[in-house]
Formats: C-alpha cells, sequence, structure tokens
C-alpha cells in the first residue's frame, strides 16, 4: 500500500512511520527542510519538500497514494487555522483519487481531550466535550467523518492517549524533570490520565489504514485509568536521587499555561471498544509499572538524538 505521511519526524507520526515500513508498505513523506528529506531517504522512506500551509507543495504526491495518514500539528497560535488547511488539501487530493475508481482512506489525528472530564468509562460512541484548548477539534473530526460516506473514500478519526515511550511527549517531559530533581503536578494528583505506549499506538495506525471496514472514530488507549500522582511517584522512586514533587493550584498553572493546564488538570477513564473490534490490544497496560524499561528508553533516544 502507498501511504501519504504527515508529520513523519514527529512524535506520533514517526512511531506510525516505522510501523508502516515495518509492515512493508511504501510511505511518502511530507517534510519542511531538505536535512529531514535526507533522512528520511536513508530510512527508506520517500520525501516530499513542502509545507502544510502550501497545498500545492505536497498535493499532487497525497493524490497518488492509496491511503493518506495526517499526523501532523503545527504548534503555534495557527495550529488549528492550518490543521485545517491541511484537512481540506488533504481531503481533496483524497476526493481526486477517488473520482478515478480507486479506494482510498484517510486517517485523521485528533486526542482524547476531546471528551473533556469524562463521567464513567467514555468509548467512541461518547459525546465529545472538549477542553478549551482542543475545543476546535470536533468540527475538524466531522469535517473528516462526513467526507468518508463515499463508497471509494474512506475516512476515520484515530484519538490517542497521553503517548509515551522514547523522549518525547507528556511522559517524557514527567522523566525529564525528575531526573532535573522537581515535578510539578497539576492540583492534588487524583486526576486520572488515559494514555498508550507509541508502539502500540502506531500498530493501530496500521490496523485502521489496512482494514476496508474500519472507519469512524477509534480511541487508543491502554485503559490502565492510572492517577497522575501514581505515575509521577513511580517516576520518582526510579530517579538516582527522589525529585521534591510540588503541587500545583489549577488558577496558579492557568495564568503560568493557559488552556494547557485544564488539559493536563483533566479526570478520565476512556476505553476503546472499536479499535479492539479491529484486532488491536495494547502489549503495555501502564507507564507506572512500566517505568524502568520507559527510562531506557528515553536515555536511549537522547543518546541518539
Amino acid at each position: 500500500m502507498r501511504v501519504f505521511l504527515t508529520g513523519a519526524t514527529g512524535y506520533i507520526g514517526s512511531a506510525v512511520r516505522d510501523a508502516l515500513l515495518r509492515s512493508g508498505h511504501s510511505v511518502t513523506a511530507l517534510v519542511r527542510d531538505p536535512e529531514k528529506a535526507e533522512r528520511m531517504t536513508l530510512r527508506g522512506v520517500h520525501p516530499v519538500v513542502g509545507d502544510l500551509v502550501e497545498p500545492r507543495s505536497y498535493g499532487s504526491a497525497a493524490e497518488q497514494c492509496d491511503c493518506i495518514v495526517h499526523a501532523a500539528f503545527e504548534q503555534s497560535k495557527r495550529g488549528p487555522e492550518v490543521d485545517r488547511q491541511a484537512i481540506d488539501a488533504l481531503l481533496g487530493a483524497a476526493i481526486r483519487h477517488a473520482a478515478r475508481g480507486q479506494t482510498v482512506s484517510f486517517l485523521y489525528t485528533s486526542g482524547v481531550w476531546v471528551l473533556g472530564n469524562t463521567v464513567g468509562a467514555a468509548n467512541e460512541s461518547a459525546e465529545a466535550r472538549p477542553t478549551p484548548l482542543v475545543a476546535w477539534r470536533p468540527g475538524h473530526e466531522q469535517l473528516v467523518l462526513d467526507a468518508g460516506r463515499g463508497r471509494l473514500l474512506r475516512t476515520a478519526v484515530i484519538r490517542p492517549g497521553i503517548v509515551y515511550g522514547g523522549a518525547r511527549g507528556i511522559i517524557g517531559d514527567v522523566l525529564k524533570d525528575a531526573a532535573n530533581g522537581l515535578v510539578r503536578v497539576i492540583g492534588d494528583g487524583r486526576n486520572r490520565w488515559a494514555c498508550v505506549y507509541e508502539r502500540d499506538l502506531a500498530d493501530l495506525y496500521v490496523r485502521v489504514a489496512t482494514q476496508p471496514q474500519a472507519s469512524g472514530i477509534f480511541h487508543a488507549n491502554d485503559e490502565a485509568d492510572e492517577r497522575v500522582g501514581d505515575i509521577v511517584d513511580a517516576v520518582a522512586r526510579h530517579a538516582k536521587m527522589r525529585p521534591d514533587v510540588r503541587h500545583v493550584p489549577l488558577e496558579e498553572a492557568r495564568a503560568k499555561m493557559g488552556p494547557y493546564a485544564d488539559a493536563l488538570a483533566l479526570n478520565q477513564i476512556v476505553r476503546s471498544p472499536r479499535a479492539r473490534e479491529l484486532g488491536w490490544g495494547p502489549t503495555l497496560h501502564s507507564v507506572a509499572g512500566n517505568v524502568a524499561r520507559l527510562l531506557e528508553e528515553f536515555r536511549a533516544a537522547r543518546e541518539a538524538a
């Protein structure tokens, strides 16, 4: 299968890229500069140098592929606007591909923060009640889902939990902060995070991309329902010197971090029944229970960077 991938050098996208390559698929990746293009070539990826805000730089390449995976996000105030532009451009490429009588799939990356604080266990049919940081996301999800009602164009939305593994992401930041001697926790730490191991998440992308019945929304999480305080305590126990843990009141965190603080303070219990129907299941079921392994991955990733 020929796959067009955005975000191939990002945290989620790089894991998806490697999983697709391991599965024997051909990957064409959008990258911003020739240096990244060279690195992608060495990994066996076909690079396309361009930018999400310039559809002409990648539209024709995406149109030639059987599957389009949108895993990129611009971390700036323009992020939602750029994401919408990219969705329009990539869906346009998919529609042109389907117009030739060829089936095509489009996978969009969202996240469980669109669920807000959950009431009970939230599966894929739960109502979206997004935290302010991602208030714009449900509209983008619906745009993607509505486009997939034709016979030849299949669309899916993947909602990862907080991703762990390697040196990046929120859990990676906790590991780094612990090594530096101070971990800040928003609130009392009794809220639960929905998390997912990066390689397990990437496996779900491959399953959704390759199974023709896989459309709609798919959650990806390890279902450990771990409290933030328990995760931080487990990380602290594995540190060479036990770090200080400071609990920051939510109002104080908001003043410094804006709506990101509310996202980190969410209390979520999330389930993934539709993902499991595809034969998917997490191989790691806990952050706290795998800290030693995650620390090894963290150090290896830092050394390789």
